[in-house]
């Protein structure tokens, strides 16, 4: 399948575009023909992005249900229609039930629950009187399998899984396909942040040796061409699926 084209003069917004797999997509999706804004709320990387790709950018928090309602009302009036949604936006609190506060919590699922709930509720307001939109959800394998010291994220993705689940139930009738990626380790700065120590190279490596059978960790361009294909027309025949992109992690 070649990008170029491939969502040629669609409508799409990309949470989360201002760094790693979020960024990634967003350069995809442009270089694949579609109109993209970018919703993050960190200003200076979006500005970057966008400078870099011709995108455009819509800078606040995706946990606040006003401002995604008002985000993709924005795109709509200016573009007419949403044609895909990519909810790639999401942090993570590194540690167990007793070090997890309750500021922490509730910060990790507002962004990556309460945000892919708000954004999809938004977008298929639009979509359904048009009959027709993709919408791809960013879950984890640690949405399927359990982690140690990642108790709100593992919990967080297991339910970005089921949002996906249900609103692909909900809306087939409506000729929307809502759809999520799973990736293993990726090299982001997400991967980095939240350590006692920011790994090195030599670290990354070592995790990736002992963890992933393919031995090495992802690029983020390579989770985006996956994205790419479940928000085209390529894959017309999918809906609630998760899937995999994780160089065999989760095949044990």
């Amino acid at each position: 399948m070649s990008d170029t084209g491939t969502l040629a003069g669609k409508v799409a917004v990309v949470t989360g575009g201002a760094s790693g797999m979020g960024a990634a997509t967003v350069r995809t999706f442009v270089g694949a023909g579609a109109v993209v804004t970018l919703v993050d709320w960190d200003e200076a990387g979006s500005q970057r992005v966008a400078a870099e790709t011709g995108a455009a950018m819509i800078v606040g928090d995706v946990g606040d249900a006003g401002f995604c309602d008002g985000a993709v009302d924005a795109v709509v009036a200016t573009h007419g229609c949403v044609d895909v949604l990519v909810n790639c936006a999401g942090v993570i609190h590194r540690a167990d039930a007793s070090g997890t506060g309750g500021d922490d919590w509730r910060r990790v699922m507002s962004v990556n629950v309460d945000g892919v709930f708000w954004m999809s509720r938004a977008a298929v307001r639009h979509m359904v009187p048009r009959g027709s939109g993709s919408i791809v959800n960013f879950g984890s394998i640690w949405g399927g399998v359990g982690a140690a010291g990642v108790v709100a994220y593992c919990a967080s993705k297991g339910a970005v899984h089921q949002i996906t689940r249900a609103m692909a139930l909900d809306h087939a009738d409506d000729g929307i396909r809502i759809n999520a990626v799973a990736p293993g380790e990726v090299d982001t700065p997400m991967l980095a942040s939240g350590r006692d120590a920011a790994p090195t190279a030599a670290d990354l490596a070592q995790l990736a040796e002992s963890t992933i059978p393919v031995r090495r960790l992802a690029e983020p361009d390579e989770i985006a061409r996956v994205v790419l294909f479940l928000a085209s027309d390529d894959a017309s025949y999918m809906t609630g699926a998760i899937v995999p992109v994780d160089g065999g992690y989760t095949a044990r």
